[in-house]
């Protein structure tokens, strides 16, 4: 049970419209209504999304989060299957599936059995987030050709109009900017004074939230490159609908151009490793949103150009607070961020001066990833600074996370600072998340970059404190001591060569990986320990 205390922290940071809209979704419950509307002309230049991987593995066979189950058996709302999941069942994304003739008659079947089995306003599938979801991929499945089954242009029309009652201007970020994609998409595709209201609806929310969630980098403003590349998804898909129906987004005031999708991908391309992935910073996981490549090709589809990959050199992303460091196949991606929003730190980790590394074009130094969310102890672990590459003063949390999507008292960056001397890079930056212990601490980290090495170097001032430094490696990489200071890293194709510097005790344990929602794998990590005294580490290619 959380402390009055750290209630207090946690909500003095939220904005008023959070609480009074969290009173009114709670205390008011709408009734739905039925709603008349038929389907606008198609369009002729609508272009293909990003396809959607596959989730259904049979006519009612699911597999979201590396848990298959079939519908007939859990069906579309079991207590006991978790909520994730049970999102994911509601969102539809199967429909987007670049598939077979028979999975268009699995979608048709499903899109009819959920229509007779989910009742208006009930359940998870009438939860806001989900009806958002549902509506942008039935409608983009229509888009694609199909034809609609009976009743689903009216059942369209009512999940459409139930949203505008039930918008999360309490959670904002992600959700809210949902909320109004689609609106826009039902507004677009459906017609009647309905389907007007809707459209304006969803622009009025997107002309503020765009302007509040996309930074002047280009990132998204919860700075996970997870929800950045589903927020330029969203952006893409935004502009393949109003081209297609002959909207232009200037004239809706909204501030979506293709010098704002190319910002957004040269931020992605940025927070990319050479392997094709997203770094994992905050809530990130592969899987779940479009990778660089196939946002790149949508973009090319939709006419925009596409920036060149990062060079070798400094990218500082200074809105964000990630910095890139890249020299030949060396990518280091440096996290000298604030949390994210303070009224929304529902998806941040206590990860301040975290860092990951590939060399050879593989990973090496990696973060330990998102593999669930919810409210138990795995979820709290995952968020804690002891699951990144940084450092733990008595054992504590750089930014006090707790609950599922809850941050107290918060680390605040200060710096960073960037230096060059030849083709040696250092950046330099400290936080003071650790100012609040009895014992207060400022944590200040150093990094020296070029093509052959990195140094990091961690200093705590005069503070006499016990600090660990850890970092943890790819599974694909196999650690190995040959002294108590000295360790050597297998990777598939090289050799890299880690020395402990400064610092009084080096051990290897053995800890764990998760890429992927549902995902778990073993991996090997390095701590380092002091005492107040600094703690440095080299690791050479």
């Amino acid at each position: 049970m959380a402390s009055a205390l750290t209630y207090w922290h946690t909500i003095r940071y939220l904005k008023p419209v959070q609480f009074w809209s969290r009173a009114l979704f709670r205390v008011g419950r709408p009734q739905s209504r039925l709603v008349g509307a038929d389907a606008a002309p198609l369009p002729r230049n609508w272009q293909n999304p990003v396809a959607k991987p596959v989730t259904m593995t049979g006519p009612t066979r699911f597999q979201f989060l590396n848990v298959s189950q079939d519908l007939n058996t859990v069906g579309w709302d079991d207590p006991e299957v978790e909520k994730l999941w049970r999102y994911n069942l509601h969102y539809f994304d199967d429909l987007g599936v670049q598939g077979s003739p028979e999975r268009h008659q699995w979608h048709e079947e499903i899109i009819l059995r959920w229509m007779a089995e989910n009742p208006a306003a009930a359940g998870t599938g009438w939860e806001p987030y989900p009806v958002s979801l549902r509506i942008v991929n039935w409608i983009k499945w229509l888009l694609a050709g199909n034809l609609p089954p009976p009743g689903m242009i009216g059942s369209l029309a009512s999940q459409a109009d139930w949203l505008t009652r039930r918008l999360e201007y309490h959670l904002l970020g992600n959700h809210l900017f949902a909320n109004g994609k689609a609106l826009v998409f039902a507004g677009l595709f459906l017609s009647g004074p309905d389907a007007e209201r809707w459209l304006a609806i969803g622009t009025g929310i997107l002309r503020s939230q765009l302007k509040e969630q996309i930074l002047e980098d280009g990132g998204h403003f919860e700075l996970s490159p997870m929800y950045h590349a589903i927020a330029l998804d969203d952006v893409l898909d935004l502009l393949n609908i109003m081209t297609a129906y002959g909207h232009d987004a200037a004239a809706l005031g909204l501030p979506i151009s293709k010098e704002l999708v190319v910002r957004m991908l040269e931020w992605l391309a940025a927070m990319t490793h050479p392997d094709g992935e997203i770094s994992l910073f905050n809530d990130a996981a592969f899987g779940i949103a479009p990778r660089l490549g196939d946002l790149s090709a949508y973009a090319a589809r939709l006419d925009i150009p596409i920036p060149t990959r990062p060079r070798d050199g400094l990218t500082h992303l200074a809105a964000s607070g990630y910095i890139r460091l890249q020299a030949n196949d060396a990518v280091c991606i440096i996290d000298v961020a604030a949390i994210g929003p303070d009224y929304l730190p529902g998806h941040a980790h206590a990860d301040t001066l975290s860092f990951e590394l590939s060399v050879h074009g593989k990973r090496l130094v990696v973060n330990s990833g998102t593999s669930l969310y919810g409210n138990g102890p795995e979820r709290l672990r995952q968020r804690g600074t002891a699951a990144h590459n940084t450092v733990l003063i008595d054992g504590e949390n750089s930014s006090e996370v707790w609950s599922g999507f809850r941050v107290a008292r918060r680390a605040r960056p200060l710096g960073p600072s960037v230096s060059r001397a030849g083709d040696k890079w250092t950046i330099s930056c400290a936080h003071d998340g650790y100012r609040r212990l009895s014992r207060p601490v400022t944590h200040t980290r150093q990094w020296t970059f070029d093509d052959r090495t990195l140094s990091v170097v961690d200093s705590f001032g005069d503070a006499k404190a016990t600090a660990e430094a850890r970092f943890h490696f790819s599974p694909e990489v196999t650690i190995t001591a040959i002294t108590d200071r000295q360790f050597v890293a297998d990777l598939p194709e090289s050799t890299v060569k880690i020395d402990i510097r400064q610092g009084e005790q080096a051990h290897l344990e053995t800890a764990s990986w998760h890429p992927r929602f549902g995902d778990s794998v073993a991996n090997q990590r390095l701590s380092v320990h002091s005492f107040g005294a600094p703690i440095g580490i080299k690791i050479e290619w």
